[in-house]
């Protein structure tokens, strides 16, 4: 059996479009020829890999199987290509990253500012993501590397531990709540809560721990960031949930007050996820003593 890496790459893009016309235009071929190699690769391997259905395709168990195959054989091309074609060093490489809320909005930014400026021929997907989507994407290989919240055990990655963060509570400074030094979550219920929109993960985090002690989390005010969701803290408008990470930067210039969360959850350490670190790019080597040298403790 003969495997060529444009069938491979042209199944990738088919099964990430869900759609033949869109795998084909991605993978640059016309749809006559992305169809007939389509054909003759199930052939070869003698198994159906898509349903066609109406308005697309949708992969079969064996296609689901070689997705994860295929995308960890091409990573390892595109490493390869990138080890021999980039400087021997970390000054240029691709990198895809998926993270969660507070990576994507308060870690990697400084990180980055200064990794990209030494590093010009270095580029950079990232992407916002929950922590069992980040999981999926860094064992599939869709992603390089992971930052999530809270240790990962039993996916067969890498963890790498880096920091200790916490959450809390950022209270308006007329709330009955700043003379508390500490209160437990479930106790806050009670208050209009600033939550971030839903589909990030502090938000999914939330909503699922509520829920576990026999609340419903539904903030009156949902905003993109956490620096929006102090502001209307500052205002009087509620409470919100923030990491400690921003927390105490945002409270230097806002007029609110920060009260510890007493639930064991609140505490979270933070770690980087990867799958195979020889195949990892140098610049991604580079990055992950970028984020522990600025934030490890």
């Amino acid at each position: 059996m003969h495997f060529d890496l444009r069938d491979l790459q042209l199944f990738v893009c088919i099964a990430e479009s869900e759609s033949l016309t869109h795998g084909a235009k991605r993978a640059n071929i016309s749809l006559a020829a992305a169809s007939n190699r389509l054909k003759g690769f199930e052939e070869q391997l003698g198994t159906r890999l898509f349903y066609r259905e109406t308005r697309g395709v949708s992969l079969t168990t064996a296609g689901t199987r070689l997705l994860r195959q295929a995308r960890g054989i091409l990573q390892k091309v595109d490493a390869i290509k990138a080890d021999f074609s980039a400087p021997d060093d970390d000054s240029a490489g691709h990198l895809r990253i998926s993270a969660n809320t507070t990576a994507v909005t308060e870690i990697l930014p400084s990180v980055l500012a200064d990794f990209l400026a030494q590093r010009p021929g270095v580029s950079i997907d990232l992407q916002e993501a929950l922590n069992r989507d980040i999981v999926k994407a860094v064992i599939d290989g869709s992603a390089d590397l992971g930052i999530v919240s809270d240790e990962v055990k039993g996916s067969g990655l890498e963890v790498i531990p880096f920091a200790t963060d916490k959450l809390l509570l950022a209270v308006p400074e007329g709330s009955k709540l700043v003379s508390q030094r500490a209160i437990s979550f479930f106790d806050t219920l009670g208050e209009s809560h600033i939550g971030l929109h839903e589909g990030s993960s502090l938000f999914t985090f939330l909503e699922a721990v509520t829920r576990e002690i026999g609340g419903i989390y539904k903030p009156r005010v949902k905003v993109f960031g956490f620096e929006p969701a102090c502001r209307m803290v500052e205002s009087g408008v509620g409470v919100a949930v923030v990491p400690e990470c921003c927390a105490f930067r945002y409270i230097q210039t806002m007029n609110m007050k920060l009260v510890e969360l007493t639930d064991t959850w609140a505490t979270r350490r933070r770690c980087i996820l990867l799958k195979d670190r020889e195949s990892l790019p140098r610049c991604g080597q580079a990055l992950i003593e970028s984020v522990i040298e600025r934030y490890g403790d």
